[in-house]
């Protein structure tokens, strides 16, 4: 297989928006078991170093999970495991799992989320009590990310608003400064940067402000996001998807994160205090897609592994 050209930060693939090149430093992937069994290595795609969360589906053996987690790690990825609190059935389980990732997998970090089911299958129900077990502080855990929601969630709050979001998003910020867990919030992908933009300065106006991983669909098929959209609940930026296929001309194109990237990159270039600090990815259209697109567009440093010594 040939291996991609990796280029060092000083030497960025010429036309590159230096803005966004900037944002996409210590971007993070998200990666699912099935998913990546399709990737003979890895290295040959995402920078050494670039951390890698690996999505818990409901269903998803844990031993597929550790296994995931350990051949990452292997290969030279800080693994970011999901704990989603509604499929882990009460105090012991969680307290397995952790085992099993430390021993098997060296995994010193977690996203702490509720989970994609509607009815805990347990003792869990939110993140909050993940981390009221403090078990991950226990087995040494340096760092936890939990979910953010720029357009709202209403498995939290049902009748629209965000009020339940926030009382949540308060208590994470008050456990932030109660522990020494270095902490982020991971968000779910969105496509508009208004929207974004609006609620990262809201955060900040509440004195929430934890650093915000925010949550970008890789380059995929515009039906592809319509559908994966609809299935994860995002609201108001749908409609930069459903503008764009009622253009004829850019219905058969690929869609790419270029304008919503390009938009919150110049925003941060103008106020350094916007609470958006990293970019964590979605690859929907495919983990080499993605990788390739994040390269391009100067998202990468350092060598990559299989031509490290």
């Amino acid at each position: 297989m040939a291996l991609l050209n990796f280029r060092k930060r000083d030497a960025a693939p010429q036309g590159v928006n230096g803005q966004v090149e900037a944002l996409l430093d210590g971007y993070s992937i998200e990666v699912m078991p099935r998913t990546a069994e399709k990737i003979e290595c890895f290295a040959d795609l995402l920078p050494t170093g670039t951390r890698v969360y690996i999505a818990h589906i409901d269903g998803t053996p844990i031993e597929d999970m550790v296994a995931t987690a350990k051949r990452l790690n292997a290969e030279g990825y800080p693994v970011m495991p999901h704990f989603p609190a509604r499929i882990i059935k009460d105090k012991a389980t969680l307290g397995d799992w952790i085992a099993r990732y430390q021993g098997e997998a060296d995994v010193r970090q977690a996203l702490l989320l509720a989970g994609g089911v509607s009815e805990p299958h347990g003792d869990f129900d939110s993140s909050m009590q993940l981390m009221e077990t403090g078990l991950f502080d226990k087995a040494g855990f340096t760092r936890l990310h939990v979910a953010g929601h720029p357009e709202g969630n209403r498995d939290i709050d049902p009748k629209g608003g965000d009020a339940a979001v926030m009382d949540a998003l308060r208590w994470k910020q008050a456990f932030s400064e109660r522990t020494d867990a270095q902490m982020a919030l991971a968000t779910q992908f969105a496509f508009d940067a208004d929207p974004i933009i609006a609620w990262a300065d809201a955060l900040r106006d509440a004195g929430i402000t934890l650093p915000i991983h925010i949550g970008i669909a890789g380059p995929a098929k515009l039906q592809t996001l319509i559908k994966f959209a609809i299935a994860c609940g995002v609201g108001p930026s749908l409609k930069v998807l459903q503008k764009r296929a009622m253009d004829v001309t850019k219905l058969l194109l690929p869609y790419e994160p270029t304008e919503v990237l390009t938009k919150l990159a110049a925003h941060k270039a103008n106020h350094p205090d916007f609470g958006v600090t990293n970019v964590h990815f979605f690859p929907l259209g495919g983990i080499k897609t993605n990788a390739e697109w994040a390269i391009a567009n100067g998202g990468t440093s350092g060598t990559p592994a299989s031509q490290q010594a």
